[in-house]
């Protein structure tokens, strides 16, 4: 038996294992579902390549989902996510942009205004996570942390020609967007990656410290099931290398991922009450996992332009107007031809997962509802005529004709996709709201031993990426929880 044991090694896993650690006389232990290299040496190339997204449809260290974007008809989709050591940020395009301002008063807001999760609460981590190589002698920046932010200085040529349309369009220039309240504007994204290596958390935190006595990690262990004495959490059910085992504790934390931590959560019995017996399991503790979670649809525009490529970080600038960012990828996904893409930050449109099956390792209903928000829409179709105005300025030719505003609704389901930010399963919130799953320290309501600490607590839409803001979550909520 270990004092904490940490069921997921991903972005805020690593973070969580190497702090809960930090004193000798606690135990921790970590679970991981994907493969683990002890040595940064023995890490394959491509998940160290920040030029590149390693992402291709047979690789070990992958998720796969299959999703519903809309309904009526339906959009299909395929999601993934990491399942390696460091999670989605061993293998995600390296943008780390800190939520923004007015989300952290939307999430002070739910919480009641007791300032936990505000933002002068959360800077003092957001710090204490990086090591910005651009300004660091900001006071809102920090010189020591774990993970090495930096911002291109030679931008690729689609880059620059983005940069200079957008400001051509009369936008500002925003440079530092990590900055608080930096304004809309076009700003060179922020990215963990050094000399052209993606620095994960795994990278960061965890390997530097696996040589401690009280920490050990078992890779290749799926967690099925928490074990429960009446509403304790006492452990935890896994399988691994082919054979089922339980590891036991006195606290458990999840941190598989907004989608895994959910699924484990309502298989081991916490959930809507009626689903849970429908599919044969015992209810622990009624709660409104995976009822209302959200994620950024994207847009994606298709254009050729006579530039060169070379290679770069998937994407090194980016337009926000409010809600909206527009993404200039500067890799190609297809030959010849380059994407646009446009975010909408915070929807309203919100989506729903659930189990279809109470067995380990059975594929769950991930409808995200996109677009059932006529604000959204309107949103999207004013964004789109923007990006429309900045390709023209790029001498850019959109591979699709782009329609009318007037007519833009079916288009923008044609062109449909996802950011894959899903967040918000297991919200956070006061006692007296329904729709919290966890308190402001992260503790699971309704039940002792129990925490989740990933992106499926955060309980408002991000205006930004998340990747930054899971490693400061992690970090808050390793505070909290040392305490």
């Amino acid at each position: 038996m270990v004092d904490t044991l940490i069921v997921g090694g991903g972005t805020a896993g690593c973070v969580l294992a190497e702090r809960l650690s930090e004193d000798p006389a606690h135990t921790v232990r970590l679970l991981e579902a994907g493969q683990l290299w002890n040595d940064s040496a023995a890490i394959p190339a491509e998940l160290l390549d920040a030029t590149a997204m390693p992402l291709s449809p047979g690789a070990e260290w992958l998720w796969h989902y299959e999703v519903v974007l809309a309904d009526d008809p339906p959009v299909p989709a395929t999601i993934v996510r990491g399942k390696v050591i460091g999670g989605s940020s061993a293998i995600n395009g390296g943008y780390f942009v800190r939520a923004a301002t007015a989300d952290f008063d939307a999430w002070d807001r739910v919480l009641g205004g007791s300032a936990t999760w505000s933002f002068d609460a959360v800077l003092p981590m957001f710090r204490r996570t990086e090591r910005d190589l651009d300004f660091a002698d900001r006071p809102w920046h920090g010189d020591r942390g774990p993970v090495p932010v930096h911002r291109t200085k030679q931008p690729a040529p689609i880059s620059a020609a983005f940069t200079v349309a957008c400001l051509d369009a009369g936008f500002a220039a925003v440079p530092d967007l990590n900055a608080p309240d930096c304004g809309d504007g076009v700003g060179v994204v922020p990215c963990n990656c050094e000399q052209g290596r993606r620095t994960g958390t795994a990278l960061g935190y965890l390997l530097p410290v696996l040589s401690r006595p009280n920490l050990s990690v078992a890779p290749r262990a799926y967690a099925t099931r928490v074990r429960f004495d009446g509403s304790r959490a006492i452990g935890v059910d896994c399988v691994r290398d082919g054979r089922a085992d339980t590891e036991w504790a006195d606290r458990v934390i999840l941190t598989a991922g907004a989608i895994e931590s959910a699924v484990l959560l309502l298989r081991s019995g916490i959930g809507d009450p009626e689903q849970l017996r429908a599919l044969g399991i015992p209810v622990v503790h009624p709660a409104r996992v995976g009822a209302g979670f959200t994620d950024h649809p994207e847009i994606g525009i298709s254009y050729q332009i006579d530039l060169e490529g070379r290679p770069s970080v998937p994407l090194e600038s980016v337009l926000g107007i409010d809600d909206i960012e527009i993404r200039p990828y500067a890799v190609s996904f297809t030959p010849g031809v380059r994407r646009l893409g446009v975010a909408l930050m915070r929807p309203r449109s919100c989506g729903v997962l659930r189990l279809r099956s109470a067995m380990p390792g059975a594929a769950p209903l991930i409808d995200y509802r996109y677009l059932t928000d006529e604000e959204d829409r309107v949103r999207l179709r004013d964004a789109v005529s923007t990006a429309a105005d900045v390709l023209r300025r790029m001498g850019a030719r959109p591979v699709d004709a782009i329609p009318m505003r007037s007519h833009l609704d079916p288009w923008l389901r044609a062109n449909l996709a996802t950011s894959q930010h899903l967040s918000g399963t297991c919200p956070m919130g006061r006692a007296d709201d329904a729709a919290a799953v966890v308190d402001e320290t992260c503790r699971v309501r309704g039940v002792t031993g129990l925490s989740i600490v990933d992106l499926s607590v955060v309980p408002v839409p991000l205006g930004r990426g998340p990747q930054a803001t899971v490693v400061m979550l992690a970090e808050k909520a390793a505070a909290h929880l040392a305490s």
